[in-house]
């Protein structure tokens, strides 16, 4: 198993191509639910469920373009390389997440990218991939996703102009 490449793995774990870049299947939602009116105002109408957990598959060269949700998400390393998670946070402030099984060059198994937060993600060595997992709570629903609009980050976080270009869609 060690000698697997991306595809064994899309192939394996049934993976989709994801709206964001890479592959990705829903791998767990909780029957459980919070009801719409407990959750704070940035999520979109309806309830949601307690938690949802994902794989996600990316390859070297793709781009997990930045996007945005309205619950915090726990990504967890699984196989391949280590990722670099890039994060702007509301306040315009960047960090960078180095997620990846080498903890001694200060990668970390799990990273997470607290709710409203602009994140998206790349893999950190050539002809490769990361393969991982993310769980969001309160669940996921697309309802509460936002793929950036290059335009609109870029005026306003223009500190982060280069970044904002490499992964946003050209459109």
């Amino acid at each position: 198993m060690n000698s697997w490449q991306a595809e064994d793995w899309v192939r394996a774990l049934q993976l989709q191509p994801h709206p964001e870049g890479g592959y990705f299947r829903e791998v767990y939602r909780a029957a459980g639910t919070i009801p719409a009116v407990a959750l704070p105002p940035h999520f979109a109408g309806g309830d949601r469920a307690y938690s949802t957990s994902i794989y996600f598959l990316l390859r070297s060269g793709e781009r997990s373009l930045l996007h945005q949700i309205a619950s915090d998400e726990v990504w967890h390393f699984y196989a391949g390389s280590g990722l670099t998670i890039h994060m702007i946070t509301p306040s315009g402030v960047y960090e960078r997440l180095p997620l990846g099984i080498n903890v001694e060059d200060g990668e970390q198994l799990q990273q997470v990218v607290p709710a409203t937060a602009w994140f998206g993600a790349t893999v950190n060595d050539p002809n490769t991939f990361s393969l991982v997992g993310c769980t969001v709570a309160p669940g996921f629903d697309f309802r509460d996703f936002r793929l950036a609009s290059r335009h609109h980050l870029q005026q306003q976080f223009p500190q982060h102009h280069d970044l904002i270009s490499q992964l946003t869609p050209a459109a």
